[in-house]
C-alpha cells in the first residue's frame, strides 16, 4: 500500500527510500558510492535477516564446485597442465611413457636395466653422502681459500679429516639403512632414508662428545645403543634378515680388521646392507629368467616358437641333465 506510506512520514518507507532495492544491488551501491548511507536501526535488522539466508547460497555453490573439482581432478592425470578437468576426454587413453617402454622392452633390456641400476647405486650413494656432508665441504673450502697461519702449516688437515670421516660414515649408514636397495620404492622414501642417515651421523658426534667429556672429567663412560639396530623400524624392517654363508662371514671379518673399533659396528651393518642389495638383485634376475621361461613355454604351446626359443630350450635341457648327473 504505497499511498498509505506516503501519508505517514514516520513510516519505514519514508525513513528508508532504498528499502525496495535488491539486497545485492544495495550492497554494490554501498560499496561503490562515495557517500555512505546509514539506514535506520530497524531497517538494519530487517536487512540482516534477509541477507542471512541468501548468503548460504554461494557457500552451497562453492561446496558443489569443490566436489566437482575433486571429481574432475581424478579424471585428469598429473601430467596434464589443466588439473580442473579440461580436456579430460583427451586424457582417457593416456599411458605414461615409462609404462609403455616397460612393455616394449626385450628380455635382455629388462635384465640390463636391473644390472645398470645396481651399478649406478654406488655413485648415487656417494652423491647422497656428499649432500649430507655439505657443511664439512664448506669448512674445507673456506680453509683453502682464506687459511690462517696454522691452517697453512697443516694444509687444512683437520678440515680434510673431518670431511673424510663424514663421507665414509654417511656412506656406511646409507648402505646399512638400505638406501636404493630396491627399485620399487618412491623417491620420498629414499629421501627419508638419506635424512635419517644424516640424523644418525650427528647423533654419533654428540655421543662421542659426551664420551670425551666423561673421560676428561673422570666420570664413568656412558654406553649407547648401536646407531643402526638390527630390529630397526623403517625400510630395513621389511627386508628379511640375511643369513651369511661361512665364506661371507670370513670375508666380512677380514674387512673389519682394518676398520677402527668405533666404526666397526657401522661397517658391519654396511657390509650386510650390500649383501642384502645383491640378494635383491639376484632375486630380480631369477624372476626375469623364470618369466622368460614361462613366456617361451606359452609360445611353444601356441606353435609360435622362435629360433632363439629352440636354442634356449636346448641349453636349458642340457643344463638340467648335467645337474641330475
Amino acid at each position: 500500500m504505497g499511498w498509505w506510506d506516503s501519508l505517514w512520514a514516520s513510516n519505514t518507507s519514508a525513513e528508508d527510500p532504498l528499502r525496495k532495492l535488491d539486497p545485492k544491488l544495495r550492497e554494490f551501491l554501498e560499496k561503490e558510492s562515495p557517500v555512505k548511507y546509514h539506514p535506520p536501526p530497524q531497517q538494519q535488522q530487517q536487512q540482516q535477516s534477509t541477507v542471512a539466508p541468501t548468503s548460504s547460497i554461494p557457500t552451497a555453490r562453492g561446496e558443489g564446485r569443490s566436489e566437482s573439482d575433486s571429481s574432475t581432478k581424478s579424471l585428469v592425470p598429473k601430467e596434464s597442465q589443466f588439473q580442473d578437468g579440461r580436456y579430460a576426454e583427451l586424457w582417457k587413453s593416456y599411458r605414461p611413457l615409462a609404462e609403455i617402454e616397460a612393455e616394449t622392452k626385450s628380455d635382455h633390456e629388462k635384465l640390463m636395466d636391473v644390472l645398470e641400476g645396481y651399478k649406478e647405486r654406488k655413485s648415487q650413494i656417494g652423491r647422497a653422502a656428499l649432500e649430507n656432508c655439505a657443511l664439512e665441504q664448506v669448512d674445507w673450502r673456506a680453509c683453502m681459500t682464506d687459511p690462517s697461519w696454522t691452517e697453512r702449516l697443516t694444509l687444512c688437515r683437520d678440515q680434510v679429516k673431518k670431511f673424510e670421516r663424514c663421507y665414509m660414515t654417511q656412506t656406511r649408514l646409507l648402505k646399512a639403512l638400505g638406501y636404493l636397495s630396491t627399485s620399487d620404492r618412491s623417491p620420498e622414501v629414499e629421501e627419508d632414508i638419506q635424512m635419517h642417515a644424516d640424523t644418525l651421523y650427528h647423533r654419533m658426534l654428540k655421543q662421542e662428545a659426551e664420551i670425551a667429556a666423561a673421560k676428561k672429567e673422570g666420570r664413568p663412560i656412558p654406553t649407547f645403543a648401536p646407531l643402526v639396530p638390527r630390529d630397526s623400524v623403517g625400510p630395513r624392517a621389511s627386508v628379511a634378515e640375511l643369513e651369511l654363508t661361512p665364506e661371507q662371514q670370513e670375508t666380512m671379518k677380514a674387512k673389519l680388521k682394518d676398520v677402527a673399533e668405533e666404526d666397526r659396528a657401522n661397517e658391519e651393518e654396511a657390509i650386510k646392507g650390500e649383501l642384502r642389495a645383491r640378494a635383491e638383485v639376484a632375486s630380480k634376475v631369477q624372476g626375469l629368467w623364470k618369466q622368460q621361461e614361462l613366456d617361451r613355454q606359452k609360445r611353444k604351446e601356441k606353435g609360435e616358437e622362435t629360433l632363439w626359443d629352440k636354442v634356449a630350450g636346448a641349453f636349458n635341457s642340457s643344463d638340467g641333465k648335467e645337474e641330475k648327473k
